[in-house]
């Protein structure tokens, strides 16, 4: 009895282990601010093709992931910002055709302690004064922002430099892209970011605002004044209609045309992830912005017919709106 219980254990191992590995894999790498969407995409995708696909989403950062995508590693890469020029040409030596897609649009958050009480609102100028390069060693205290803050220690914490967030933020506080002192709290994990400034007094950093609305209890959310205008704190809707800038951008994916042609389940996934009666729902329940329902069958329509390249110049571009998104790609 023993060896036939041991034999039929043996047996249904075996045919596990056989249809897993006969599940078709689509990979995917890149942004930890698009992971939560292309996860929840992944996760309902899986439940519909139950046995059939397996998804595997990994977070390296926007930078991480176009190197991985562009030497053929990854079929699918999430992307905060635009393709660069440098990895554009990466993909083109290794014969890397690529597809770029936007699924939705993010209001990146200005966050601070929530026992912080001097803060009502910082400028864009503030910001940069905080950030850019010439601060590292230099500005150190609140004080040193404006008169009226108190004499505290300045700590702050933001995405690692292989992260498009961080692309994005230091092009439009900053300036230039990768402009930024170095002496802050860095981390692809946002999460470690969130528990930095939820247990610093003095401290400030900055990420995507789905990670800001799970967590609205350990932070607390800056309105940014941009070019003289009213305070805006960082919402869906501001997002959606443009009043909370500089710091709305899209998101991508960027697909592989080759993995695309060869794999059914990268074509149906992609497919999946563009669905314009499921995308909007799952991309909002995450804490993004969804795009309109003409602009996912605009992006299916590039999809089925290969459109390859970008139509951005590279690397993160500020103050780029639904409706810029939708007239660029229609002059595509």
């Amino acid at each position: 009895m023993k060896s036939i219980t041991i034999a039929v254990s043996a047996t249904v191992m075996l045919a596990t282990a056989q249809a897993a590995s006969a599940q078709e894999i689509v990979r995917v790498d890149g942004s930890s601010t698009v992971f939560p969407i292309t996860e929840a995409i992944a996760e309902e995708f899986q439940i519909d093709f139950r046995g059939k696909y397996r998804v595997t989403v990994g977070v390296s950062g926007s930078g991480g992931g176009f190197k991985k995508f562009c030497r053929g590693e990854v079929d699918v890469t999430n992307a905060s910002r635009p393709i660069r020029a440098s990895e554009v040409e990466l993909c083109k030596q290794n014969g890397i055709e690529f597809m770029e897609l936007p699924v939705a649009i993010d209001a990146l958050a200005v966050v601070v302690n929530p026992k912080n009480t001097w803060i009502n609102h910082l400028t864009v100028e503030e910001l940069k004064m905080m950030w850019e390069p010439e601060a590292q060693g230099v500005i150190s205290n609140w004080n040193q922002i404006r008169p009226d803050f108190p004499n505290r220690s300045l700590e702050l914490f933001g995405p690692g430099a292989d992260s498009g967030t961080y692309d994005y933020f230091t092009q439009a506080i900053v300036g230039k892209e990768h402009a930024s002192r170095g002496d802050f709290t860095a981390s692809e994990d946002d999460n470690v970011l969130v528990m930095g400034v939820a247990n610093t007094l003095g401290g400030l950093g900055f990420f995507g605002f789905a990670y800001l609305s799970e967590n609205t209890d350990k932070l607390k959310a800056v309105p940014i004044v941009y070019e003289g205008r009213e305070p805006v704190l960082p919402t869906l809707e501001g997002a959606k209609n443009g009043t909370y800038q500089p710091l709305s951008r899209p998101l991508f994916i960027y697909v592989g045309k080759d993995a695309a042609d060869k794999s059914k389940a990268v074509r149906q996934f992609v497919e999946y992830y563009l669905d314009p009666d499921l995308a909007p729902e799952l991309i909002a329940e995450v804490g993004y912005v969804p795009l309109p329902a003409e602009a996912y069958e605009t992006a299916m329509k590039l999809f089925h017919d290969r459109v390859v390249g970008t139509v951005f110049e590279g690397g993160s571009q500020v103050g780029v709106s639904i409706e810029d998104l939708l007239r660029t790609k229609r002059s595509r």
